[in-house]
């Protein structure tokens, strides 16, 4: 095929694949600005296939931005919880009260208007723009970054500004005019089933023709990837503090930050070289204000986010003084170990709550 092959011509040879192999996706059968917004922010650091249930759920529990913009963030959090990047859901609760306030609880149409909610990038709002209102505004995510970069033979790594507005503007120059919305996810679903991070299946492909990087045997070496060094670790410290009437004590994380607004045990991070025990009782006395004495290991979970890993370190504490007081943390309780079910945690403050379930009150220090 000729070097002078048209946008629109590429453009058509991918609408007529998505045709034959689009994905039967929920969130596909709606129009509604809505559901559309929630399942793009929900997919913005989430595979598909794990989302998909999280997505019925939320609708279920939040049909509306009235009734998201309504709930207490403790049940947003909670609906959320395991699906990891809990900002997500923070922006989400945050942005539904703004669209009450300003826009009379309807997801506005125009680029500036969904900019400024929170939560939403520019993938985001073109999204919104391209599948629920039809503009023709690219929406550009991981997997479409990678289908550009090949079909133009992009040699520069893509986690540079300027390549990215540089995949911007290929985008805008390839994007179905007539049927955006389609186009959009047509890309996406091309990176994810055929031109993928490995091996991509070219010949498969149907803008294999146009395709630079397969013309030049680029392939297998596109996109371009910054080099990234091992993950860094740190300990972090728990206490489990039972009262007399066999309830534990839990602290709620501010919500800015990583897993704001989730529960958790009262601990925190351990400075270098520092002894775990001192680590937990300063952290605690910072958080609550309260001394305690440190006792025995209980459990101790590994657990990795995107750019470090944390072991956190589970102890049997006991209560040595003071009041239990919000200073360095958003509110505390004391629960019943099984109420921790009606309240969000991370993953690894879960294993950590299971343990002190299992362990009981037998060795309480």
């Amino acid at each position: 095929m000729s070097e002078k092959r048209t946008p629109s011509l590429i453009s058509r040879e991918i609408l007529r694949w998505y045709a034959r192999h689009k994905r039967d996706l929920p969130w596909r059968n709606t129009r509604n600005p809505y559901c559309i917004w929630i399942s793009e922010v929900m997919l913005q650091q989430t595979q598909v296939d794990t989302v998909i249930p999280y997505y019925k759920r939320f609708l279920s529990r939040f049909p509306s931005v009235k009734a998201l913009a309504s709930a207490p963030v403790d049940d947003v959090l909670k609906c959320w919880e395991n699906m990891g990047y809990y900002a997500r859901a923070r922006n989400l609760h945050t942005a539904a009260q703004q669209l009450m306030e300003r826009f009379g609880g309807e997801l506005p149409d125009t680029w500036d208007d969904l900019s400024r909610l929170p939560g939403i990038g520019s993938y985001t709002a073109g999204a919104i723009l391209s599948i629920a209102f039809g503009q023709p505004v690219p929406a550009v995510d991981g997997n479409v970054r990678r289908v550009l970069s090949r079909l133009f033979a992009i040699k520069e790594p893509l986690e540079q500004s300027q390549t990215q507005r540089h995949l911007m503007n290929l985008a805008e120059q390839i994007i179905s005019e007539k049927d955006p919305r389609t186009f959009n996810q047509a890309l996406m679903d091309l990176g994810s089933q055929i031109c993928t991070p490995r091996k991509p299946n070219c010949g498969l492909c149907p803008a294999r023709t146009s395709c630079k990087a397969l013309r030049h045997g680029l392939q297998d070496l596109l996109p371009v990837a910054r080099k990234r060094g091992p993950l860094p670790h740190r300990n972090v410290t728990a206490g489990v503090l039972w009262n007399e009437g066999g309830r534990v004590l839990i602290v709620r994380r501010p919500l800015g930050g990583l897993l704001g607004g989730l529960w958790k045990f009262p601990g925190g991070l351990q400075d270098t070289d520092e002894p775990l025990a001192k680590c937990l009782r300063k952290n605690v006395r910072e958080e609550l204000g309260i001394r305690i004495r440190v006792g025995k290991s209980i459990a101790s979970v590994d657990h990795a986010y995107t750019h470090f890993r944390i072991t956190l370190h589970a102890f049997q504490c006991a209560h040595r003084g003071g009041d239990p007081k919000g200073i360095g943390c958003a509110n505390w309780r004391w629960i019943h170990p099984h109420q921790y079910k009606n309240l969000a945690f991370s993953k690894a403050d879960r294993e950590i709550m299971k343990a002190a379930i299992a362990h009981g009150s037998r060795d309480r220090k």
